[in-house]
C-alpha cells in the first residue's frame, strides 16, 4: 500500500501541474485574442472617424487634393490589414503620417480650427488615439505573459505538445509616430 502512496501521489501533483499548466495557457491565449479585439475595434472607431474629419478640411481647404487622397488611401491600407501585428503596425504607422498631413493643412485655415465640428472631431480622434494606445499596452502586456510561459521550462514543454506558440507584440516602429498627432484646440487667431 505504501509503494502506491509513494508513486501515486507524485503522479497525482505532476497531473495537477499538468492541468493548471494546459489551463494557464488556454488562459493566455484567449486574453490576447481578446485583447487584439480591443485594439481592431479602436482601430475601426478611428477608421470611422476620418472621412468626417476629411469632410471638415475639404470644406475649408479644397485645393489640398494631394493630402485628402493621401488620408483617404492609407484609411484603406490600414483598414484592409488583416495580417500580423506587424502588418498591422505598418499600414498604421502610414495612417497616423498622412493624420499629421492633414492636421498640417488645418494649421493654414483659421476659420478650420475655429469650426465646432472640426473640433469635435479632432477631440474624438485624439480620445481615440488615446484607447488605441491603452488597448496597445493592454494587448502586449499579455502577449509578454503569453511568451512567458511558452519560452519558460517547464511549461514550454506542455506548450510545445500542445501547439502553443510565440505572439507577436503590436509595436510602432518610428518613435515619431508613437506620439499621439498634436492638435491645436485653440481658436487659430492667435500666434505663438
Amino acid at each position: 500500500m505504501e509503494p502506491l502512496l509513494f508513486i501515486g501521489i507524485p503522479l497525482l501533483l505532476l497531473l495537477i501541474w499538468l492541468i493548471g499548466t494546459w489551463n494557464g495557457l488556454v488562459r493566455l491565449r484567449n486574453h490576447c485574442n481578446e485583447s487584439w479585439s480591443g485594439i481592431d475595434t479602436e482601430l475601426k472607431r478611428r477608421y470611422d472617424l476620418i472621412p468626417n474629419l476629411v469632410a471638415a478640411v475639404k470644406g475649408y481647404a479644397k485645393h489640398e487634393r494631394e493630402t485628402f487622397e493621401a488620408v483617404v488611401e492609407a484609411r484603406t491600407r490600414a483598414k484592409a490589414a488583416t495580417g500580423t501585428p506587424s502588418q498591422q503596425a505598418d499600414a498604421e504607422n502610414g495612417l497616423v503620417r498622412a493624420l499629421r498631413g492633414l492636421f498640417i493643412v488645418s494649421e493654414s485655415y483659421p476659420d478650420l480650427k475655429a469650426s465646432t465640428n472640426f473640433l469635435a472631431l479632432q477631440r474624438q480622434l485624439s480620445n481615440t488615439e488615446d484607447r488605441i494606445q491603452s488597448s496597445r499596452r493592454f494587448y502586449n502586456a499579455n502577449v509578454r505573459d503569453m511568451n512567458n510561459r511558452v519560452e519558460a521550462f517547464p511549461s514550454n514543454i506542455i506548450a510545445n505538445m500542445g501547439g502553443f506558440s510565440r505572439r507577436e507584440f503590436f509595436e510602432v516602429e518610428d518613435a515619431g509616430v508613437r506620439e499621439v498627432p498634436k492638435i491645436d484646440l485653440g481658436s487659430g487667431g492667435t500666434g505663438s
